[in-house]
């Protein structure tokens, strides 16, 4: 059942992703800061795991990671242009738009990372959690090092 709802909420992200164009500038910063503190929340449980400070099921962990790996897929349908800081409560520097391209290989080393977490969670390997959580955490991090205001 879980993993249906899953399956439906990604849809509908996908759904509204692709007619983000449409959408006025606080929707769109707030779809994607929805799911970026989705993903932050999963990232957290997992790491709590990771850390011994909470347990989760095989199950759970996978659940946690796939939806890590979902939410780096839709999240960045939320950046599109006139969305930076002048249009919101929003930490997304406008560099963004000025680096499109600096912007996207960012998205693309998060979302080349997510599978190799979600693929040590589905294996239950803490050893390799903590590895891969290091490689999502890296990429969190170099993105927001330029591109978020702190």
């Amino acid at each position: 059942m879980k993993k249906v709802l899953l399956g439906a909420a990604v849809l509908a992200a996908l759904a509204a992703g692709a007619v983000q164009a449409q959408v006025p500038a606080d929707r769109s910063i707030k779809y994607r800061q929805s799911a970026l503190t989705i993903m932050a929340n999963h990232v957290g449980r997992i790491g709590a795991h990771a850390k011994g400070e909470r347990q989760l099921t095989p199950a759970q962990l996978e659940l946690s990671a796939q939806v890590v790996q979902d939410m780096s897929m839709v999240a960045f349908d939320g950046f599109i242009e006139g969305t930076d800081q002048s249009s919101g409560a929003t930490k997304a520097k406008p560099e963004i738009w000025k680096e499109w391209a600096k912007f996207k290989g960012e998205q693309t080393k998060l979302q080349g990372e997510t599978p190799k977490l979600l693929a040590a969670a589905k294996a239950n390997d803490i050893k390799a959690i903590q590895a891969a959580l290091g490689g999502v955490g890296g990429s969190c991090k170099s993105c927001h090092d330029t591109f978020r205001a702190q």
